[in-house]
């Protein structure tokens, strides 16, 4: 196997899973678990951008994206109830 193709295997299985934590961030009903699928789903797209050879936006992607933004959704529903207010 040639580099050629194992940049292309590699890409399939990057999309691969994207597409699958993408599906599964939709599908999960508890919303703690969504938010660690779209946290996967960050991460995953942070190693795309580092295998596409841009390292800084990797980070950032990794950093913001799966870090802070998961941080906030996690705060968010912590301070949610699940129940509805009837007035």
């Amino acid at each position: 196997m040639n580099f050629e193709e194992l940049f292309w295997v590699l890409q399939a299985m990057v999309a691969l899973g994207l597409l699958v934590s993408a599906i599964a961030a939709i599908r999960f009903k508890n919303l703690i678990s969504a938010v660690i699928a779209m946290a996967v789903f960050s991460l995953i797209l942070s190693l795309e951008f580092y295998i596409l050879q841009a390292p800084d936006v990797a980070i950032a992607e990794a950093g913001v994206g799966a870090g802070l933004t998961t941080a906030m959704y996690l705060l968010a529903i912590k301070n949610t109830t699940d129940e509805e207010v009837v007035e």
